[in-house]
């Protein structure tokens, strides 16, 4: 065969099965068996859930790799680059470590028709091994049930939250993902839930299976101290089923949810790694510094405040809210956004409106885009009335800068396609 570039052996994955997303793990697990890999035993986290799931993973990372572990950490998507998805204690693979992971996984396939996550999921895998990572933490990329990363049983399962999203693959009510997502949990292997209150489906499926669950305000809870209000931090407490630990500082950005993951982060490791519980400096240290990019992510530019964040459900648009309302308030907010054709424009942009002086709409050139006029039909519906349009991302981020006074704040959110090319124009990438 002849070689491929990084970029050659993406395009060509995308033409491999007919479908973009094919739930199921009968070819993803037909493929794991001829390749023979052997994940460390133990130590496998799967992380599924409706919003939180990108920060409890990078968190969950830099905890381990503070300890002295090579993690490795599967996500997805990917910001700008595929190799954001595969990172060894931290950092993203090469391109030649990625094509040599293809090259595996192609030398097995035979003629099962994998999707391109379905590749990417087992390479991976195939990575994590040659690096010799000692622990594997999987971000389910849809549901759980279902999801490539299911593939591996999962030796701590944890749910972050559950909300309506995706729901043509998942089901239409709470109840109905929830069920997708418990699928991650399996028999006498301990499982975690970070949110209340707790579905029915977690609940009876974790007991149906004989699934240890540990759910927050029984078997762990955080509480918050009230901090000096001339202090860059939070004081706050967490309790475990036999330890306290008090003396945490968190970022004062942080709302509920990031509390409640970094909750269930020190449950995790509670059971994975509990020596790691011991000096609160190191947590202290990597609460303060850990955070995917493109979640409240925060910058200056010239004479703008600009915070980016990839909220994209009506769930996380409320997070969103709470944490901009943790921030000095805004002389002028200018939110620029765009939606995918599945996501709920009305509620989404609900939860945001109290905030925006202004809304900009961008186009963007993805085939899953919601058209101008459903975004506006959908915003309408909100009480915003006439949203400014700019054709592509760059444009929407230059009328921003113009249209919001000085040191005004412009927020950018909706997806990972506007995202993206934020961190690119303002030179971040």
């Amino acid at each position: 065969m002849t070689a491929r570039t990084l970029a050659e052996w993406l395009r060509w994955q995308e033409s491999l099965s007919p479908h973009a997303v094919e739930l199921g793990l009968e070819r993803v697990g037909v493929v794991l068996g001829r390749l023979k890999l052997q994940a460390p035993a133990g130590r496998v986290v799967t992380v599924a859930g409706t919003n939180g799931k990108g920060t409890t993973v990078t968190l969950l990372q830099d905890m381990l790799l503070a300890t002295g572990c090579r993690p490795g950490l599967y996500t997805s998507p990917h910001l700008l680059h595929y190799n954001e998805r595969i990172r060894i204690c931290g950092q993203p693979v090469s391109d030649a470590e990625l094509v040599r992971a293809f090259e595996r996984v192609e030398a097995v396939r035979g003629d099962v028709p994998l999707t391109y996550f379905e590749f990417g999921t087992l390479a991976a895998f195939s990575c994590f091994v040659q690096a010799r990572c000692d622990s594997w933490i999987l971000e389910v990329g849809l549901g759980g049930r279902l999801d490539a990363v299911n593939v591996l049983a999962a030796d701590l399962a944890l749910i972050t939250t559950i909300a309506l999203d995706h729901q043509d693959w998942l089901g239409e009510t709470v109840e109905e993902i929830a069920a997708e997502k418990a699928g991650i949990m399996r028999p006498g292997r301990q499982a975690f839930y970070a949110d209340q209150p707790v579905p029915a489906a977690i609940r009876n499926h974790a007991a149906e299976i004989g699934a240890p669950l540990a759910i927050p305000g029984s078997d762990f809870s955080y509480s918050l101290s009230i901090s000096p209000p001339t202090t860059d931090t939070c004081d706050w407490s967490w309790q475990g089923r036999t330890r306290h630990i008090g003396g945490l500082k968190a970022p004062q950005f942080w709302s509920a949810a990031q509390y409640r993951n970094a909750s269930l982060v020190l449950a995790a490791l509670s059971v994975l790694e509990p020596a790691s519980l011991d000096d609160v400096g190191v947590l202290n240290a990597v609460f303060a510094r850990s955070r995917p990019d493109g979640r409240f992510q925060q910058l200056r530019r010239a004479t703008h405040e600009w915070i980016l964040d990839v909220a994209h459900n009506p769930q996380a648009a409320a997070v969103l809210r709470a944490q901009l309302e943790t921030l000095p308030p805004a002389i002028d907010t200018t939110i620029v956004t765009t939606l995918l054709a599945d996501k709920a424009v009305t509620p989404f942009v609900a939860a945001l409106a109290p905030l925006a002086t202004r809304w900009i709409v961008a186009g963007i050139d993805d085939p899953r885009a919601s058209s101008r006029e459903r975004i506006c039909t959908g915003m309408a519906a909100a009480g915003i009335d006439a949203p400014e349009y700019a054709v592509t991302p760059e444009a929407a981020f230059a009328l921003a800068e113009h249209l919001t006074p000085r040191n005004g704040r412009i927020v950018v959110c909706g997806s990972f396609r506007i995202v993206a090319p934020a961190l690119q124009w303002l030179g971040l990438y």
